[in-house]
């Protein structure tokens, strides 16, 4: 085949798509492909050598998209590597507009997504431009000064909505963008990986956003797919580094799923090249940790663990890359996570952690499958196979499976519905049958049999249908499988129920699934015939007898079904006709049932079915709205699958039927018809929807009944009778197969040649699909035209009499006639040729040709006949004319004109949207059908066929860049014309309409923007309201399609948008409407939401580019490879390679095209200026005007003057929304003009005179001390000022050193600063002369002070931008004027005016980074005083802003810069002075200063550290909260990460030594620990215990606000700790307890909560078991409530660990036997969830121990004296036999939801103990009632398990006595 195939088409093609050598005109796509091809690849090739991005490259390279949806990768190899290298090259085109670099990196990731096709032999792409372009584009420099639009990117306007909105598209560029990196992965070159790591490894400095971005790229971009021989290159290289941090973070920073996915992927593409086994009780802890399961009884979350959780598609991946192997680890760990969550599955169980199970379990079968594929069944390419050693055995594949099975049985019933189940059935199935279906089965027969829980029917049902391929096949795993088919379909009869709605829809999809996989043969003949059937043979033999009797029970049940459904039972008089959504889903799927099982039955069966079905349809007259139609499907249903047959009976019926009723004069003019004839037509025009060959034979009868009924007078009799003419116009001009049966050629044979039962459940051959198409023969085209001739023609010749006023027709006979053109154009679509017209030429300007391709459909077009397409829109453009100047109110005709002009314009035999759905519905069946374990389209036949039908529909439908002919710019015009007529209906559908054709044509908005625009023009009085609200419309677009206003093109928006702001002025403008207020609300939201800033300079010049020309450019490299693909391969392109001159001639147009746009650009903003300046111009209007504006700054070309002058003025407009815009504006303009500062390389190690270190260490070290922060060594002098090397960016030199680092040159190399106004640039003049002005000031600083919304302002970053701008700009310029008003608002305490000044204050400190140092020094002489009054003047309301100020301004700044700052802020925080609240906000704004600064400023925390500690004993408690997370920023630093130096900063151990001293006074007492403090600061000293409380409060708060906020926990210092904590925290969940008390127990559930070290759980359990001895019981009853806790968000680390389970398991069991009741009960507790989650198992020992304490004596009871005191203390023997019986009911109690072999027994050994002394028999019955609730559902199944004395026993237990009383 494929030799054949290189032959013609002069290729070997990569991959071309399968089904279109199945299509009937198979034979002539090769050619018709060649064509193409070598016309994409020659005009594409020209437009990139001739420069023509827009429209030649653009236009070719979407042809070659549509090529390759058409065709699949049908080139040559050669050809698809030149695509692809031309394509990079293009997509990282410098300056790109996005969605141009959107649409070329679609087409590169589609042409890259096989990437078995090419090796990394073939191909080679670098990695660094796609990193500059994600840089480029994601962490864009001047996209929050607006300088630079990406589409959706936040904007000023924008709701939260919007916002919501904008975060899905952005993803959508970011989506592109990441998936194009994936794609271009493997073909990274070898050394990549190096560079990769030098680039980003210097951004690894955990306390910086930076570290986030870093592991990203390294997420994104590490290649792990190199050969095994280039590993030392590849991950080798970065493996053990990044593993060991992941291992070393304890608290799930934002960047650790980044590693994780990291992981997972490499892990998937290297099995068996790394081991992981050191690592694997690891990686399963943390995804138990991961999932958020709640445990134990008060739990507090950590909301970073919410938040940052682990996506389960990674940890899928990640865990079914580690099974497998010799070593068996990862499925044991594997089985252990499924056996401690197992009971989270159960149906009763729910919370928001559900969703995340469900999805873990329906992908990790579906992930084992894909590698079973990948190991066993897939054509092995270029990428490295899996090592034998690796590959899965069977016996890993059971063992997986049987660890999945218990929680999917579980979940088949979950409240988020069965689907989930389902899917993973569908998976498990595949690969043991035999272990996945009985279980399922078991569950389904039951459920078919009880009427009463219709939830259990539907989700065993829906589970079935996912294993239904695996049971029918059966195969030599499951033989039995296909004979439990029979039985299950008859038991599933009665769930068609007319009552209930789903259960009915659940029924259909089941019966028709099973049938489609089973042919409905009855072979029981074969029994007598054949003798050599296997015993499962026999038996499925003997069963098909029964096929016949289903198919009849399953008839008579539809037919209840529709008799309860007709319209006089289901509705009262007075409501709708049509049918409801419900009824039109059952509808549908009972038709496509019932149709499945006539395609499957044999002859004998279908005509027995078609005779039952022709009695019930002739026999009764349904109404035609509901159960008619479901009569005629069912009806339908039959003729197709066998028409002859079927025609024989229905036709002549019909036919006489309703000619004995039409004869009759009056019939026709009867407005209410017969039921009887509608009922007939209805029958007969279903029936006629077969081939069209067999409804020939009845031409004449049917042409005689269309003649009879096409012109009766009631509504519903024409429509149904144009009914049956469309389907019978469509059966004989269309192509389509004629049946779907599930094995070639049916199933007629006889039953000794060909045994039917072979063929269950096997799936179609796709070379020999043998598909029986249907072709319109000549004979059935000559009856179309003889149609059309007898029907149309006539009907065309009333409409154009009547057009012409000739003739009077009512409004009735017009819509008539118009629904027969209506339906003749619907059904003989196909066969007309599209309409004729001159191309309309120059709209765009091209080098190269812009044509369109016509595919070949399978028509050939008679030109000899009349064109009816042609004489049917020129009837409809005269009768649209005519009715809309006589009687535009005649609504109705005017729909369906339009609903006839859309037909005209895109109709060839199809419909879009159908399209559009029948596709979704193919993708949905062959999902849950399809065989993913074999692949290779093993899908069953009918869904290959219809795959073929749908690849035929797509080239009908294909219509991408036709070219605009006269007739549609008539055509447009119309639906212009009806777009903006009176009525709303009539203009919303012709606007559809409308916006569809703009898609299709190429090029014709151009053409049509005009004439929407005159609408709006203020001048044209003619106007009306409706016409201006049409053209709104009409500019609005809708919400998929083309946005007039908005395309991305100069002439364009220069039209559009001085266009709608001139409109209002328009007289058809009112503001009183609120529907056109909200139009242009949302014309402008539109237009800010979709505008991305658009190029103005597309040129190619490889010299000196300016700031201004850095537009897209074609690189050389792209031209030479354009050349190449001109002169590669075959198909050989028809058009030459460009000469010299026509090159020369591009790069000219080039240069004309720019300097336009410019002057476009400039002409632009004149316009809209002109346009704000009008007097009359409504504010509504203005404002649209200023928005447009604000979207006009570009960072590559500065704003004209005038419009500079305009924005500073609008600083101090009345408006406080121009205000805004103004003040963003400006903030970007100053960016425009700002001089750039030239930078020098330099090296880190001779800066501080240590050689670079040669293996890796990070944190402080030798290299980097120089960078800290030194008061001894400070920058105080001018000279040390400019011999000091200043680092902004904090994250340099924590890791590694970049190994170019860049600093600013000295001074004098700088740019002037100190600028006269003679040496300023216009606009620098314009700036200056305004912020000069002192009344302008004033008037600027009055509105800047302002509050706008009360209570809700924040401090904001753009009053910020602008400031530091200014600051930055023009140095000190302005200093003087401002300096009064700063002094002025910092002594005012209003909010507004402190939030103002801050916003100044952070603006100057930022903008101050080049001054000189005198400049500086002068500066900070002003600013400290002002910032002391500032700190003194604090208040609640702005503390916010001062910390948001002071992080503003030391973020990114080199701490020794700042160094008068730091010092001034820690002259004394915490003083006393203005009372607590001031401590509080001094230590907040300081610490927002420090945090900035993270580890570069060691010095300054040991100085606040040694200043708090003597402050440590707070009274208040807002200044303990602030302290507790100052401390946490204090000991940030102090990481426990890998190959990082122990931190000069402070460190926490020293901290709790010294701590843990002042608290030894609580520690040592035994008494508990009230919190008897007095709040008021009393006099006198108070002693030792009160001020260690006090203490004790401020480090509780510390250790609540770090856990979660450091990357790894302190554990050894907190241990310390633990004994104080468990003795205060409380046992009760009260809420009354005193701050102290809550503290300590939220400080202990977060702490249970952490992720432990393995070496650090020797230490725990040691605490533990020292407190369990402590004297307090409510110490000991914590340790328990600690311990689950701990063990289960560590467990998988605690189990690989013997000797710690043993620790936890004696200790548990000590405390069973505790002499206080409360302990012991919660020990049972502990242990029942510790046996629960498989963490200890109940083994013989354990049993033995607890029988043993069961049996101790209890002493007898004495007689006591009634006065005798009650003695309390419960003696030993109580206990311990308490204790074994506790420890038997924890056993029972463990597993809740099913019963264990070793149960009945330890019922039983319960039981005894019921008549025990209290608390016993309280336990026993607690115990007995709770395994009654938990296996109540299930009893019957059991119930099995126990004997029959045991049940007797168990009976008499758990029914109360109280029956019997």
């Amino acid at each position: 085949m494929k030799k054949a195939q290189s032959d013609t088409l002069g290729f070997a093609p990569q991959k071309d798509i399968v089904y279109n050598k199945l299509l009937p005109y198979a034979d002539r796509l090769d050619d018709e492909s060649n064509d193409l091809l070598s016309k994409i690849k020659g005009n594409l090739c020209r437009a990139v050598q001739l420069r023509e991005i827009w429209p030649g490259v653009l236009f070719w390279t979407r042809k070659l998209s549509t090529y390759m949806r058409l065709y699949g990768r049908k080139f040559s190899k050669e050809d698809h590597v030149l695509f692809i290298k031309l394509l990079y090259e293009l997509v990282t085109i410098p300056r790109l507009e996005i969605s141009m670099m959107q649409g070329l990196a679609r087409l590169l990731i589609n042409l890259l997504k096989k990437r078995e096709l090419l090796s990394r032999e073939d191909l080679e792409l670098s990695w660094r431009p796609l990193y500059e372009l994600h840089d480029r584009i994601l962490f864009s420099k001047t996209e929050h000064l607006g300088l630079n639009w990406f589409p959706n990117s936040p904007r000023p306007r924008s709701s939260f909505k919007l916002i919501m909105l904008k975060l899905v598209q952005r993803c959508s560029v970011e989506g592109v963008l990441k998936t194009l990196v994936k794609s271009c992965r493997p073909y990274f070159s070898e050394s990549a990986t190096q560079e990769m790591l030098d680039e980003w490894r210097p951004l690894l400095c955990p306390f910086d956003v930076t570290m986030q971005r870093a592991i990203s790229y390294f997420e994104l971009f590490l290649p792990t797919t190199l050969p095994p021989e280039l590993h030392h290159k590849g991950f080798k290289l970065w493996f053990d580094e990044l593993i060991s941090l992941w291992v070393s973070v304890q608290n799930l920073p934002s960047w650790e799923v980044h590693l994780v996915s990291l992981f997972a992927r490499l892990a998937n593409d290297n099995i068996g090249y790394i081991d992981w086994d050191p690592y694997i009780p690891k990686i399963f802890t943390r995804i138990l940790r991961s999932l958020n399961l709640p445990v134990g009884t008060s739990q507090m979350m950590v909301p970073r663990y919410v938040t940052n959780a682990y996506d389960i598609s990674h940890v899928v991946l990640w865990v079914s890359s580690l099974l497998g192997g010799p070593s068996k680890q990862a499925q044991a760990q594997l089985s252990g996570l499924f056996n401690s969550i197992a009971s989270f599955f159960h149906p009763s169980n729910h919370g928001r952690w559900l969703m995340k199970l469900m999805k873990l379990l329906q992908r990790l079968p579906a992930s084992v499958v894909r590698r079973l594929h990948r190991e066993r069944y897939r054509k092995p390419t270029w990428l490295t196979p899996i090592p034998d050693s690796h590959k899965l055995t069977e016996e890993n594949i059971t063992d997986f499976v049987e660890s999945m099975i218990q929680p999917v049985l579980l979940a088949m019933f979950s409240k988020t519905g069965s689907l989930d189940a389902a899917q993973a059935l569908q998976n498990l199935a595949l690969m043991r049958p035999e272990l996945v279906i009985p279980p399922v089965l078991e569950k389904t027969y039951p459920a078919l049999e009880t009427l009463t829980e219709p939830h259990q029917l539907t989700a065993t049902l829906s589970c079935m249908i996912g294993v239904a391929r695996s049971l029918v096949s059966g195969g030599h795993r499951f033989p039995e499988g296909p004979t439990h088919m029979l039985p299950l379909l008859m038991r599933a009869l009665p769930g068609v129920d007319p009552n209930d709605f789903s259960k009915c829809m659940i029924t259909f999809q089941f019966i028709a699934t099973f049938v489609t996989l089973v042919p409905l043969v009855d072979c029981s003949s074969a029994l007598h015939e054949r003798t050599d059937l296997t015993e499962v043979e026999r038996e499925m033999c003997s069963a098909s007898a029964e096929f016949e009797d289903f198919v009849l029970q399953f008839m008579d049940r539809c037919f209840a079904l529709i008799d309860s459904s007709t319209l006089e039972q289901t509705r009262e008089e007075t409501e709708t006709e049509k049918m409801t959504h419900l009824e039109s889903l059952v509808e549908l799927g009972l038709s496509s049932t019932f149709s499945t099982i006539l395609t499957q039955c044999s002859l004998d069966i279908f005509k027995v079915a078609l005779d039952k079905v022709f009695n019930f349809a002739t026999t009764n007259i349904f109404e035609t709205r509901v159960s008619g139609r479901m009569v005629a499907d069912m009806c339908r249903a039959a003729s197709k699958c066998n028409p002859a047959e079927s025609l024989k009976k229905f036709v002549p019926h019909c036919c006489n039927a309703i000619n004995q009723i039409a004869v009759n004069e009056e019939v026709s003019n009867e407005e209410e018809l017969d039921k009887e004839l509608l009922w007939n037509l209805q029958l007969l025009s279903e029936v006629t929807r077969v081939d069209g060959d067999k409804v020939l034979p009845y031409r004449s009868e049917l042409v005689q009944i269309l003649q009879l009924t096409l012109h009766l007078k009631c509504k519903q009799g024409y429509t149904l009778a144009c009914n049956l003419l469309h389907h019978i116009l469509r059966s004989s001009a269309l192509i389509y197969p004629t049946e779907y049966c599930s094995v070639p050629g049916g199933f007629h044979q006889p039953i000794s040649d060909y045994l039917p039962i072979k063929d269950w459940g096997r799936p179609g051959d796709l070379w020999n699909l043998d598909i029986r198409w249907h072709v319109p023969s000549v004979e059935e085209t000559s009856f179309v035209f003889y149609l059309l001739d007898l029907i149309l023609q006539p009907e065309l010749q009333r409409l154009q009499r009547f057009a012409q006023g000739e003739q009077d027709m009512s409004r009735d006979d017009v819509l008539q006639s118009l629904t027969i053109v209506q339906h003749c154009l619907l059904g003989a679509g196909g066969l007309m040729p599209p309409l004729k017209g001159e191309p309309i030429p120059e709209l765009v300007h091209s080098m190269v040709n812009l044509d369109e391709t016509t595919l070949y459909t399978g028509t050939e077009y008679d030109k000899s006949r009349e064109n009816y397409r042609d004489a049917v829109c020129g009837v409809m453009r005269q009768l649209l004319h005519y009715i809309l100047e006589h009687s535009e109110d005649d609504t109705k005709s005017l729909f369906s004109i339009i609903k006839i002009i859309s037909d005209l314009l895109h109709f060839k035999g199809s419909h879009k949207h159908e399209f559009d759905s029948r596709w979704k519905s193919f993708n949905l069946v062959k999902k849950s059908m399809e065989n993913r374990l074999h692949g290779r389209k093993q899908h069953i036949r009918a869904l290959l066929i219809d795959r073929v039908m749908l690849q035929h529909e797509l080239r009908k439908l294909t219509v991408e860049g036709c070219q605009y002919r006269s007739i549609h710019q008539e055509l447009m015009r119309d639906l212009l014309r009806l777009s903006t007529s009176t009525y709303s209906q009539v203009r919303s559908r012709a606007q559809n309409v409308l916006f569809t054709a703009l898609g299709t044509y190429n090029f014709c908005c151009r053409d049509l923007i005009p004439h929407v625009l005159e609408f709006l023009n203020p001048d044209n009085g003619s106007v009306t309201q409706q016409q201006f609200k049409g053209a709104l419309y009409c500019l609005l677009g809708n919400h998929s399609g083309v946005c007039l206003a908005n395309l991305h093109d100069w002439e364009c928006i220069a039209l559009t948008w001085p266009a709608v702001v001139r409109s209002g002025l328009s007289s058809a403008m009112s503001l009183e409407k609120p529907s056109i207020v909200r139009l242009f609300d949302d014309l402008a939201d539109k237009i800010h939401r979709q505008y991305e800033t658009i190029g103005i300079d597309f040129s190619v010049r490889k010299t000196s580019r300016t700031q201004m020309e850095e537009d897209s450019c074609v690189p050389a490299e792209c031209c030479a490879v354009a050349k190449q693909l001109m002169i590669t391969g075959n198909p050989f392109p028809k058009d030459p390679v460009p000469s010299e001159e026509e090159a020369a001639e591009g790069l000219k147009r080039q240069e004309i095209k720019n300097s336009e746009s410019v002057e476009k650009y400039k002409q632009l903003i004149g316009d809209l200026l002109g346009c704000i300046n009008n007097r009359n111009m409504p504010w509504k209007f203005e404002h649209i005007a200023i928005g447009f504006l604000s979207l006009l700054l570009r960072d590559d070309h500065q704003l004209p003057p005038p419009a500079i002058t305009f924005f500073v003025k609008s600083l101090n407009h009345d408006s406080l929304y121009v205000r805004k815009v103004a003040i963003s504006a400006v903030a970007g303009i100053m960016k425009q003009i700002k001089r750039s500062h030239k930078k020098v390389p330099v090296s880190p190690s001779e800066l501080c005179g240590v050689k670079e270190l040669s293996d890796m260490v990070a944190g402080d070290r030798q290299d980097n001390q120089w960078l800290q922060y030194n008061s001894s060594n400070l920058p105080r002098t001018q000279q040390d000022w400019d011999g000091c090397v200043f680092v902004e960016k904090t994250h340099w030199g924590y890791y590694s050193w970049p190994r170019k680092l860049l600093m600013y040159a000295p001074q004098e190399e700088q740019p002037k600063h100190n600028l006269t106004r003679e040496e300023m640039t216009e606009r620098e003049q314009i700036i200056f002369d305004h912020f000069s002005d002192p009344v302008f000031i004033n008037q600027f600083i009055e509105f800047l002070s302002l509050e706008d919304r009360k209570g809700k302002d924040k401090f904001s970053p753009r009053r910020f931008c602008l400031f530091k701008g200014l600051f930055r700009n023009f140095s000190d310029a302005f200093l003087p004027l401002l300096q009064p008003h700063m002094e002025r608002l910092v002594a005012d305490s209003h909010e507004s005016k402190q939030r103002c000044v801050a916003e100044i204050i952070s603006g100057l400190i930022r903008g101050c980074k080049h001054w000189s140092y005198s400049k500086v020094e002068s500066l900070w002489e002003l600013l400290c005083p002002l910032l002391r009054t500032a700190l003194s003047n604090i208040t609640i309301e702005t503390y916010a802003d001062w910390g948001t100020c002071i992080a503003t301004a030391c973020e990114s700044r080199d701490p020794r810069k700042l160094h008068w700052l730091f010092e001034m802020l820690m002259e004394s925080p915490v003083n006393g002075e203005g009372g607590s609240f001031v401590d509080a906000c001094r230590l907040y704004v300081l610490q927002g200063g420090l945090a900035q600064q993270e580890w570069r400023v060691p010095e300054l925390l040991h100085r606040l550290l040694q200043y708090l500690e003597p402050k440590l004993t707070q009274v208040y408690k807002n200044v303990r909260e602030r302290i507790g997370s100052v401390l946490t920023y204090i000991f940030m630093i102090d990481v426990n990460l890998p190959y990082t130096q122990p931190t000069t900063s402070p460190r926490i151990s020293d901290f709790t030594d010294r701590i843990l001293l002042q608290l030894k006074p609580l520690t040592e007492g035994d008494e508990e620990i009230q919190n008897h403090v007095t709040e008021e600061n009393e006099v006198g000293v108070q002693d030792e215990r009160t001020q260690a409380i006090k203490l004790l409060k401020t480090v509780l708060k510390w250790l609540i606000s770090s856990a979660g906020r450091s990357f790894s926990t302190a554990v050894p210092e907190q241990l310390q700790l633990l004994p104080l904590l468990f003795k205060i925290a409380p046992v009760e969940n009260d809420d009354s307890y005193d701050e102290l008390k809550r503290d300590a127990k939220t400080c202990l559930s977060l702490m249970s909560q952490g992720l432990l070290y393995p070496e650090q759980i020797p230490m725990v359990l040691s605490a533990l078991q020292e407190i369990a001895g402590s004297s307090s019981w409510h110490a000991r009853y914590t340790v328990l409530t600690y311990l689950q806790i701990m063990v289960f968000y560590n467990l998988f680390t605690f189990m690989s660990d013997q000797k710690a389970v043993n620790n936890v398991r004696a200790l548990v069991i000590r405390l069973l036997e505790d002499e206080q009741l409360e302990v012991r009960e919660m020990a049972a507790t502990t242990l029942s969830g510790f046996l629960q989650c498989n963490f200890l198992s109940m083994d013989a020992p354990m049993q033995a121990h607890f029988e043993a304490l069961c049996k101790t004596c209890l002493p007898k009871k004495r007689k006591r004296d009634l006065g005798s005191i009650v003695d309390t203390i419960p003696s030993a023997d109580l206990v311990r036999r308490h204790a074994g019986v506790l420890g038997l009911s924890a056993c029972i109690l463990s597993s809740p939801y099913d019963v264990p072999t070793w149960m009945p027994q330890l019922l039983m050994d319960l039981s005894a103990h019921l008549n025990d002394t209290q608390p016993i028999e309280m336990t026993v019955k607690k115990t007995l009632s709770n395994f009654r609730r938990t296996h109540h559902d299930n009893w019957q199944q059991h119930k099995q398990q126990f004997t029959d004395d045991q049940l007797l026993v168990l009976t008499d237990l758990l029914v109360s006595p109280c029956y019997y009383a």
